[in-house]
C-alpha cells in the first residue's frame, strides 16, 4: 500500500459551507493580514498557508468515501457515500475512456450516507469496467440496486455500463483481494456494521467506522485491539464526544475520540485518523476536536510510543 485518500469523511449526510460561513472565514484571514501587503503571489500563498486550518480551509461535507493506492493496477475503495462521486470524476479524468478499470468496493454498511454516491459514481456507467462490491451484509446488492429503483433515482440500476459483481466475505477470515489480505470485522451498529483490516507485506490500514464501543464491554475491546494491532493507521469514527457517546447517544452506534485513542494505544497503532465527522461541526470545532484529542493522547501516552492524531478532511492525502 502506498497511500490512502479520503474523498468524503462527514457522518450521516452530506453538508456544505453556508454563506456566513464563508464570511466568517474572510473576516478572519483580513484581520489576521493586519493591513500587510504582499507584493507577490507566493508571499500571499505563505501568508495563506500560516492561517489555522479553519480559516484557511475546510474539512468538507462529502460523507464516507476513502480510497487505499496500491502498486497494483486494481483500485480499492472504502464506502460509496457522497464522495464517490469526485472520486469517479478523478478516475475518469486519469485513465479517459475506454480504458478498462477495476475497482473493489468494501461497503461497511448498508445505510444510506454509505451507498448514495455509487449513483453519481461515474464509473459505473462506463462499458468494460468492472466493479466488484465486497461486503458481509445479505443483502447487499439488493441495497444497491433498490436505491436506483424508480421513484427514488431517474436512472435504472439497469443501465449501469460496467460489470458489476457481489462478494459476500465472512467476517474474521482474511479474504485476499487485489493483491492485500482483507478482513472483515463486525461492529456494534444498527444493521450491523463491518470494519476492515488491509494488508499488504509492510502495511496495515483499519478502517472502521459506524462502531460503538461501549466501555463494560471488556472482551469486545479485546478483540478491536488485536484488530488494531500494529496499524500504521487507523481510520476511526470519531462522531462524538465520549459524553454524548455515553449518554444522550448511546446506543446510536458511533464512537468518540477518546476512545479511539485508547484503544490505539492499547494496539500500538501508528496513526489515528478522525473520522466520519458530525455533520453539525463546524470547521473550528472539528479543529478544536482534533487540538483536544492531540493533548490527551500526550497525557495519556505513558511510556509508549506517540501515537499520531489527525483529522480527516476531503482531499487529504495520507502517504504510508
Amino acid at each position: 500500500m502506498k497511500r490512502v485518500v479520503f474523498w468524503g469523511t462527514r457522518g450521516s449526510l452530506p453538508v456544505a459551507l453556508q454563506s456566513r460561513d464563508i464570511r466568517e472565514k474572510i473576516c478572519a484571514a483580513v484581520t489576521a493580514a493586519d493591513g500587510r501587503k504582499f507584493k507577490s503571489q507566493s508571499a500571499l500563498n505563505e501568508f495563506v498557508a500560516s492561517l489555522p486550518f479553519s480559516t484557511s480551509s475546510t474539512f468538507g461535507g462529502n460523507t464516507s468515501c476513502v480510497e487505499i493506492v496500491t502498486d497494483g493496477p486494481e483500485h480499492i475503495i472504502c464506502d460509496m457515500g457522497s464522495g464517490a462521486r469526485p472520486l469517479g470524476q478523478a478516475k475518469i479524468a486519469s485513465f479517459g475512456v475506454p480504458n478498462p478499470q477495476v475497482y473493489h468496493i468494501f461497503i461497511s454498511h448498508l445505510h444510506w450516507d454509505h451507498l448514495m454516491g455509487f449513483p453519481y459514481f461515474a464509473p459505473m456507467y462506463i462499458p468494460g469496467n468492472r466493479i466488484v462490491i465486497h461486503g458481509c451484509h445479505a443483502q447487499l446488492e439488493e441495497a444497491f440496486r433498490m436505491q436506483m429503483r424508480s421513484p427514488c433515482f431517474p436512472v435504472d440500476y439497469s443501465q449501469a455500463g460496467a460489470r458489476i459483481e457481489f462478494d459476500l466475505m465472512t467476517p474474521d477470515k482474511a479474504h485476499y483481494i487485489a493483491g492485500l489480505n482483507v478482513t472483515p470485522k463486525l461492529q456494534l451498529h444498527a444493521g450491523d456494521s463491518y470494519g476492515y483490516r488491509f494488508e499488504s507485506i509492510d502495511r496495515t490500514v483499519i478502517y472502521t467506522t459506524d462502531s460503538e464501543h461501549r466501555l463494560d464491554a471488556g472482551e469486545e475491546r479485546d478483540a478491536f485491539i488485536r484488530f488494531f494491532a500494529k496499524a500504521d493507521l487507523v481510520i476511526f469514527d470519531a462522531m462524538y464526544s465520549l459524553a454524548e457517546a455515553i449518554s444522550v447517544k448511546a446506543d446510536w452506534g458511533h464512537s468518540s475520540n477518546v476512545v479511539g485513542v485508547e484503544l490505539c494505544q492499547a494496539a500500538a497503532a501508528k496513526r489515528l485518523a478522525l473520522f466520519h465527522h458530525e455533520p453539525v461541526h463546524d470547521d473550528k470545532q472539528l479543529l478544536r476536536l482534533l487540538n483536544e484529542t492531540r493533548r490527551l493522547e500526550q497525557i495519556t501516552r505513558g511510556d509508549g510510543a506517540a501515537l499520531d492524531v489527525i483529522s480527516a478532511y476531503d482531499g487529504l492525502t495520507i502517504e504510508l
